[in-house]
């Protein structure tokens, strides 16, 4: 039976498949990355994973980078599957640039373990949004940041029934057919805040999110007054994000931390 390779890597808790397809010979026999996606992706009976990351040949960018989440569905982007990506591709090169659905992003390799994305100036930010979920009122704010973020700020995070709150903020009406993500977040103090995100796509909490970082970041300087450099401590590690904040305008946004990779191997065809 004809084999699959991969390699599985993690960003600051966040865990991916990586299939290398810039060869054009993964697919073989018509399947499809959704499907693919599932069956790898799924905890119990196969790799496990958040997502799996499809590389490309890419005539604008170093390579193309497909986020399929694991129920098979497509993301625009993924903050930590970007720095898993570059760390897997980068060979002896430091600078990258890689194509994704919401467009081409520069990637750095500034040490062993760690990598650095200039992510992409946000979109429409929306503060101070007032929502009624599980008979409970709640005041969100909004953020695309790559993909479309709901930040709420919470006191007592780690109680935090993030799974039942998350998916009924991810699919209320408020954010559309695209839904959104859901941060939570807690104020530890100028420099520092705790994070949890419920995840489209994976459909429930993940240990980690990159482009939550972000939009947990860029929200907290506007609603709470942090710094524009801030540490997002999530269950899966330290996320540093910094941004410039020029009259109320976001630019020069980074998002760094540590990737590793776990082990590569090879399975039979899905």
């Amino acid at each position: 039976m004809e084999k699959m390779k991969f390699t599985k890597m993690v960003a600051t808790g966040n865990d991916f498949v990586i299939i290398d397809n810039r060869g054009r010979r993964q697919e073989a026999g018509g399947r499809a990355w959704p499907q693919i996606a599932k069956v790898l992706c799924a905890r119990k009976t196969g790799i496990g994973a958040d997502g799996l990351l499809a590389l490309e040949k890419s005539n604008k960018a170093d390579f193309k980078m497909r986020v399929i989440n694991a129920d098979g569905s497509e993301a625009e982007m993924c903050g930590n599957g970007l720095r898993c990506a570059a760390m897997y591709a980068c060979g002896r090169k430091k600078d990258l640039k890689i194509e994704t659905l919401a467009g081409i992003y520069e990637v750095k390799i500034t040490g062993r373990r760690q990598v650095r994305i200039k992510m992409e100036e946000p979109r429409g930010l929306r503060l101070n949004i007032d929502i009624k979920v599980n008979d409970r009122e709640l005041r969100v704010d909004y953020i695309d940041s790559g993909v479309p973020h709901t930040v709420i700020f919470v006191q007592g995070l780690d109680g935090m029934d993030v799974d039942s709150i998350g998916r009924a903020v991810r699919y209320h009406a408020e954010f559309g057919r695209r839904g959104a993500n859901v941060d939570f977040v807690e104020m530890i103090d100028d420099e520092n805040i705790k994070m949890r995100t419920y995840e489209r796509g994976v459909e429930g909490e993940t240990l980690a999110c990159g482009t939550g970082a972000v939009a947990s970041g860029i929200i907290s300087n506007r609603r709470q007054g942090t710094g524009d450099k801030v540490k997002v401590h999530t269950k899966g590690g330290v996320l540093k994000v910094c941004f410039k904040n020029k009259n109320e305008k976001i630019t020069d946004v980074y998002l760094e931390g540590e990737v590793k990779k776990v082990y590569a191997g090879e399975v039979d065809y899905v």
